[in-house]
């Protein structure tokens, strides 16, 4: 045998060392920047600065439409790109200025915010989603609740006025942590300014206790059949936190989640695992596509039973415009994990962020948006070269992945998470890298005993009990990050902070690039890390 032969042979996807990374398609980058940052101006700053920014994008456009039809621009092909990609994002921005203006200006005229604060109205509203705990208010029968729903009618004075627009009830009682998305419910209230400019036309304070103003729809029926099923059988076969975590895992139902591990899991940097994310669609669709190539299905039905169990999945989740987001993004991630093409997974990003802020504009000035967004732009971006750049230094391919995934959707969501919470987790990193070997099984066992427990509730319990190690896996290292001392550390929030915290990772993604910056960025990581750990030892003895 000769050396050549005797060489290992590369493994699928294997990328030859110090080889340049695959070009990338960015020009949508500009038109999806422009629709997000149009639409957070004239949802949060008001429709008059909607319609002026709109005015100065039409003109931006007109400029570079003349400089193409004059032939300018086609002097060097640089001339003509730029011009070309200035037209387009001034066109796109300006139809999005123009809808987030619209938007806030039916919010801002809307009827029932001519009500005064001290009067009481009837509204008939359809919760649009889950009743989420405020934590902090404690328990019992003294919780408060956060729903946001839908407005259908109002009654002020003998008036009925029948309208729509975004509502958010505050409420306390445990009745309101029962109510289900979908049926229409009907109490007396207050009425407040809303908290953030997100076209929530009213904050809603009961005075009373809420009663069904029509029937639940038959799929949100379904979907609270299958949830229910889901609670139902992993506490009959798993511990109490085990038990109230699985359901959160798989279809983000928190209800059974205790206080003292959703503590931990905020500390350990975890708690995106208990929301409906992009991973989770990404796991299942995944899972249902290889069962689905296993059983020889040809593309066609492949692609049939893929939507179909992502429409399902969807429906039992909760279809609100979050999971509805999650859904496109992971889609977008199933797509570059199957194509193995990232050139085109960045413009599949960016028509996802233009498609759903044009269905839902408040969508620009959420959070969890733009954490799912950045999150998903770094796995298809950041990810695969900082992975590469390991692998290139003997690590081996699953460590390197690993890693690379934790902290490169560390780094680009620590500014936004710095600046909701003013904390900063220093132990997420890690905490997401020892548990990443167990969420994909998690998710897919605990998906399957759902739909199982449809028909068969003990053998579900069966296929639950599955999921109990790996879930003592995922509390314990939950627990254990959140007791290290100075796992979470405060830091200036708000604005400012998240600003800051932004500059510092873009430049310190741009510094990470020299070799130099890298070897005195490791020697100060082991210098920090030899000084803290054993200070961490002490004190925990």
């Amino acid at each position: 045998m000769t050396g050549a032969d005797s060489e290992k042979a590369p493994e699928p996807g294997d990328r030859p060392a110090g080889s340049a990374a695959p070009s990338l398609d960015a020009r949508l980058l500009p038109a999806a920047l422009t629709c997000w940052l149009v639409t957070i101006a004239a949802v949060g700053a008001g429709w008059v600065t909607g319609a002026g920014i709109a005015v100065g994008l039409a003109v931006a456009a007109l400029v570079a439409w003349a400089l193409l039809w004059t032939g300018i621009a086609h002097r060097s092909e640089r001339h003509r790109v730029i011009a070309t990609t200035v037209l387009g994002a001034a066109v796109l921005g300006t139809g999005f200025a123009l809808a987030g203006a619209w938007r806030e200006h039916q919010v801002s005229v809307h009827p029932l915010r001519a009500v005064p604060g001290e009067a009481t109205v009837h509204v008939v509203i359809t919760p649009a989603d889950d009743p989420k705990p405020v934590r902090s208010s404690g328990s019992g029968a003294g919780r408060l609740w956060v729903l946001r729903a839908g407005l259908r009618e109002f009654r002020y004075r003998g008036n009925v006025v029948r309208t729509g627009g975004a509502v958010v009830v505050l409420a306390a009682g445990p009745h309101w942590g029962e109510l289900l998305p979908g049926r229409p419910i009907e109490f007396r209230a207050r009425t407040m300014p809303p908290r953030q400019h997100d076209l929530t036309v009213v904050t809603l304070r009961p005075v009373g206790a809420p009663a069904p103003a029509g029937p639940l729809p038959r799929w949100q029926a379904l979907a609270d059949g299958v949830r229910s099923d889901l609670s139902a059988v992993a506490g009959a076969g798993l511990a109490p936190d085990a038990a109230g975590l699985l359901p959160a895992l798989v279809v983000g139902d928190t209800s059974g989640l205790s206080d003292q591990v959703h503590e931990n899991f905020v500390a350990a940097g975890l708690q995106h695992l208990c929301v409906v994310s992009g991973a989770n669609f990404t796991v299942l669709m995944t899972a249902v596509l290889s069962v689905a190539r296993a059983l020889t299905c040809g593309p066609r039905m492949s692609f049939v039973v893929t939507g179909s169990a992502l429409v399902f999945f969807v429906i039992i989740a909760r279809p609100d415009p979050s999971v509805l987001r999650a859904a496109a993004m992971g889609s977008v991630t199933l797509l570059a994990l199957l194509t193995g093409r990232r050139k085109q997974a960045l413009p599949a990003l960016c028509a996802s962020v233009i498609g759903l802020l044009a269905i839902w504009p408040a969508l620009a000035v959420q959070a969890g948006f733009a954490l799912s967004v950045l999150a998903t732009g770094a796995l298809l971006l950041l990810a695969p070269s900082w992975a590469d750049y390991l692998r290139d230094r003997g690590w081996w391919r699953l460590p390197a992945e690993l890693v690379a995934v934790a902290a490169a959707a560390f780094v680009v969501t620590t500014p936004i998470s710095i600046a909701i919470s003013g904390t900063l987790s220093l132990v997420a990193v890690i905490s997401n890298i020892l548990v990443a070997p167990v969420v994909a099984p998690i998710t897919i066992i605990g998906a399957t005993a759902a739909v199982t427990a449809i028909c068969w509730h003990p053998l579900a319990e069966l296929i639950v009990r599955i999921t109990g190690p790996p879930l003592w896996w995922l509390l314990t290292v939950a627990t254990e990050a959140a007791a290290v001392p100075g796992a979470v550390i405060t830091v200036p929030g708000g604005s400012p902070g998240g600003l800051f915290a932004a500059l510092l990772v873009a430049v310190g993604i741009g510094a990470l690039r020299l070799a130099t910056v890298r070897r005195y960025l490791l020697s100060v990581t082991f210098g920090v890390l030899t000084a803290y750990v054993p200070v961490i030892l002490w004190l925990s003895g």
